[in-house]
């Protein structure tokens, strides 16, 4: 039995949590963990309910693998291998005039060469050098006799060699290993013999490819450099032509530059040089005489530096002191009258007057200076100016002739790099440089490649496995049948009281041992029911949704363990349509019972059957009623219940299935409590929940589910593990 059923309430929602929980507090909580969506159990239980598809669909999956390889026409593959060197082997200069590999390219440049193996031009290639159009060996000798009847002998023979073409390349394949740069091609045939010559074909054409493209690029790129030195030529001779002719009509006049690595110059701008140099030193003289000339306008003849430097300034000044130190000797002695010191201040007089005036030729002489230095300056300034303006008209035509020089410079250079390069080609025209050489040939193989009995059955099997569990999913998907003991509380919202094991009807022990499996699992479910129910609602209705889910055998057995616990019970059968209780009970069918009691004709002691179990009376049915529902829309099942509820302990009904039929929701209306009994993996979601309802709107009320004949292993559970509590203390098989 589910313990959930012993924590929760009847009518309590499951999914309000289920196990019990003590909080910090005290307080008592619900916990209920997580189910993952797809977990082990689930997984388990489809793969068990499904197993007869999942090994009929493997198992014919295998056979059509096998039937198949017995049918296949064996084929045989030939393989040959090919030497590739990516970066080339260059015997002489000129043979590289692709462009080179880098190291990051070169499983880019592989895996071109594996595309041009199986290209299109190769397969015709090889058709074309074994002559297959011809040849019956690759078409088949019925071949011609679908040749149009408008079609002439060449257009047939090419028909022929595209069709073999085609089929060369369908069956060809190429590869290389991930460790070298060794090619491997590979031809499958049914004729063994074929397949060897064929790979063969391929490896030769492939290598003769090779050495035929790099021979038509060399001489490719003899013509093409051929007609690009004639053209630069040209080019080049108009280039120079048109240099000249522009230097000439602009007057420009080159001169070699100073220097062995110096550029050469015009004639305008090296007189353009030449007279900057000269102004910048006119300039310079020009500032330095002003500056001179500036420092001694405003300043005394007599003061300069230059006058007193001055050698016959110095010597006037001397006679002039000679002159005043005897002119002071003679005036201690005589008077300014005296003709001697007449004739001394005289003699002074004129000195003065020749220093003054030699002073004042040595400032005028500076200021001079100054003058001419400024004039030649001026004079600069403007030859400066002129030049510079022709200069710079210069230059703009010079733009142009440097552009004119640098095209024919540049077609020099050109014309030197073909002329070099033309060279090295022609060199190196006629030499193979052998990038792909055939390593091994191919040979004839002696045992088929396909079909493969291992691979074709393990591809059957896998194939089997993938198609048996979609279909099994898709099955699982549209089947909604309740299997496991979640989905009765998860799907329906109602308590479970526990669950019945599947045992065949026919070892059915109802009466008999009392520590069978099936009897053991009444038993908790008699004490769920028994734990669950107060002793003021003693009467209870058993019903399900279809007929033959364990209804009455559950009714009957749990009647008779609440007697043998000492409980007075009451069972009716009140299936007004199937009775079965007697039959269960292996009873002689009565002579009155049920519908008789209801309708008054006799009093319920007289129509109860005693003797089966202490504590336990039966009221069966003797005659099926011609309306039921009828008898049970009445108020005669009430009336019967209120009269006789306090005589028993219990009284259990066991009614008619709810689908087609208003017995049980009518008589649910008046029992206390209502037990759903559900059969496992028989019964749709979709079908309990309808019954469910249609009780539910009848005002039943819904005690909880009984799930019977419930198989662990379509639900996902260990068998062993599930049943281990109720065979504690018996004999496992």
């Amino acid at each position: 039995m589910n313990d959930r059923s012993l924590m929760q309430a009847p009518g309590q929602d499951p999914r309000q949590g289920w196990v019990d929980a003590y909080m910090p507090d005290g307080q008592v909580g619900h916990f209920e963990p997580p189910r993952p969506l797809l977990d082990l159990s689930t997984i388990r239980g489809m793969l068990y309910r499904q197993r007869w598809l999942l090994a009929g669909v493997v198992v014919a999956s295998l056979i059509a693998g096998l039937i198949i390889t017995l049918l296949s026409t064996p084929m045989y593959e030939a393989r040959s291998t090919v030497r590739v060197e990516p970066y080339g082997q260059f015997i002489v200069e000129g043979q590289d005039v692709e462009a080179g590999i880098a190291s990051n390219q070169v499983f880019d440049f592989l895996q071109t060469q594996l595309a041009v193996i199986k290209s299109r031009n190769l397969a015709t290639t090889v058709a074309q050098n074994l002559n297959l159009g011809e040849r019956s060996a690759l078409l088949g000798a019925d071949f011609d006799e679908s040749r149009p009847p408008n079609m002439t002998d060449e257009q047939w023979l090419q028909a022929k060699n595209e069709a073999a073409a085609g089929q060369l390349q369908s069956q060809v394949a190429a590869a290389i290993p991930d460790d070298n740069w060794i090619i491997t091609i590979s031809y499958r045939s049914s004729d063994p013999v074929l397949a060897a010559e064929l790979a063969n074909a391929y490896a030769d054409a492939f290598a003769e490819s090779d050495t035929r493209s790099s021979i038509e690029t060399n001489e490719y790129a003899q013509e093409y450099l051929l007609d690009q030195i004639n053209l630069i030529r040209v080019r080049l001779q108009e280039a120079e032509e048109a240099t000249n002719n522009y230097a000439r009509g602009a007057q420009i006049i080159l001169q070699p530059g100073e220097g062995e690595d110096a550029a050469p110059t015009t004639l305008t701008s090296t007189n353009l040089s030449s007279a900057n140099a000269r102004f910048s030193a006119a300039r310079a003289d020009r500032i330095a005489a002003e500056q001179k000339w500036r420092a001694i306008q405003n300043a005394p003849a007599d003061q300069l530096p230059a006058v007193q430097t001055n050698s016959v300034l110095q010597g006037l000044v001397s006679d002039k002191i000679s002159k005043e130190g005897e002119l002071i000797e003679l005036r201690q002695r005589y008077n300014d009258e005296f003709p001697q010191i007449q004739n001394l201040l005289q003699q002074i007089a004129v000195l003065d007057r020749q220093i003054a005036d030699r002073g004042n030729a040595i400032k005028a002489s500076i200021r001079n200076d100054y003058i001419v230095a400024r004039n030649q300056e001026q004079a600069l300034q403007a030859e400066l100016n002129s030049l510079t303006g022709e200069t710079l008209s210069e230059q703009d035509d010079q733009v142009q002739l440097s552009v004119l020089e640098r095209e024919a410079e540049a077609l020099r250079g050109q014309l030197e790099s073909l002329l070099t390069r033309y060279n090295q080609v022609t060199s190196a025209a006629n030499v193979d440089a052998g990038a792909f050489n055939k390593l091994d040939s191919a040979v004839v193989p002696s045992t088929p490649y396909a079909p493969s009995l291992s691979v074709n059955l393990t591809m059957a099997l896998v194939a089997g496995i993938a198609l048996a569990g979609g279909l099994a999913l898709l099955r699982e998907t549209f089947d909604d049948r309740i299997r496991s003991l979640e989905e009765v509380e998860d799907k329906l919202g109602l308590p479970l009281f526990g669950q019945t094991p599947y045992v065949d009807e026919r070892d059915i022990e109802v009466f008999g041992n009392d520590f069978s499996t099936l009897m053991e699992s009444y038993a908790s479910i008699r004490s769920s029911i028994d734990f669950s129910l107060s002793r003021e609602r003693n009467v209870l209705q058993f019903t399900s949704t279809e007929a033959s889910e364990g209804k009455s055998t559950t009714a009957v057995i749990l009647a008779e363990l609440f007697a043998r616990m000492g409980r007075k019970t009451l069972l009716i059968d009140a299936d007004l349509r199937r009775p079965t209780i007697a039959k269960l009970l292996d009873i002689e069918k009565p002579k009155v019972g049920l519908v008789e009691v209801l309708l008054g004709h006799v009093k319920l002691e007289d129509a109860i059957i005693k003797g089966v179990h202490d504590n336990l009376d039966i009221l069966a049915i003797a005659e099926i009623p011609a309306s039921p529902t009828e008898l049970l829309a009445e108020s005669y099942v009430g009336e019967l219940i209120a009269k006789h509820r306090n005589d028993y302990s219990l009284i259990i009904f066991d009614s008619s299935p709810v689908m087609g039929l208003a017995d049980a929701p009518m008589l649910s209306r008046v029992v206390d409590g209502t037990i759903f009994v559900m059969e496992a993996n028989r019964i749709s979601f979709g079908k309990a929940k309808t019954a469910k309802r249609r009780l539910q709107a009848s005002g039943a009320k819904m005690l909880g589910v009984i799930l019977t004949k419930y198989r662990a292993l379509e639900a996902g559970q260990d068998y062993s593990y599930q049943y281990s509590y109720y065979q504690y203390g018996g004999t496992k098989e």
